[in-house]
């Protein structure tokens, strides 16, 4: 824990980043890139990855084996459930690198089911609702409810 006691890093946590926000928490096995950026009163749970042109609002939690790669925006009050996977490069390759990466945005307060696939250059609106294991190709609606391989919408839900 630092001096001020606002933002716990467990001691087995790799941590670069400066930009951190007070109450947040950082558990044990994970690496924050020197550059990221993360909000205040966070939660970035075990074995997560955060590259360091990743951004993190406030209130976010990140459960076990989430990885964060550059381009990827978290806003505020965003839930991503354990092992769900962003991509930033539609066409990686080795040690071939694009002038930039495709941006990824989630919108506050939406929520992302564990083990969903979110393919890079996608928005995804407030309070939208990513269903466990869905693949997500293209934008989704604010307030919507997604599900299936690819992702569709199922219906609009409430906050």
């Amino acid at each position: 824990m630092n001096s001020d006691n606002s933002i716990f890093i467990h001691p087995l946590a790799d941590v670069q980043a400066t930009e951190i926000g007070a109450g947040t928490k950082i558990w044990q096995f994970n690496v924050v890139a020197a550059g990221a950026r993360i909000g205040k009163n966070c939660n970035i749970s075990a074995h997560c990855f955060i590259e360091g042109g990743a951004v993190v609002g406030d209130n976010v939690t990140l459960k076990c084996g989430v990885y964060l790669w550059d381009g990827i925006t978290l806003e505020s009050d965003v839930f991503v459930g354990p092992g769900a996977l962003f991509t930033n490069d539609m066409f990686p390759r080795s040690k071939v690198y694009p002038e930039s990466f495709l941006r990824t945005t989630v919108c506050e307060g939406a929520s992302i089911g564990a083990g969903a696939v979110l393919t890079p250059g996608i928005t995804i609106g407030r309070h939208a609702m990513i269903a466990a294991g869905a693949v997500v190709k293209r934008d989704v609606e604010p307030f919507s409810l997604v599900r299936g391989v690819p992702a569709r919408h199922v219906r609009f839900i409430d906050v």
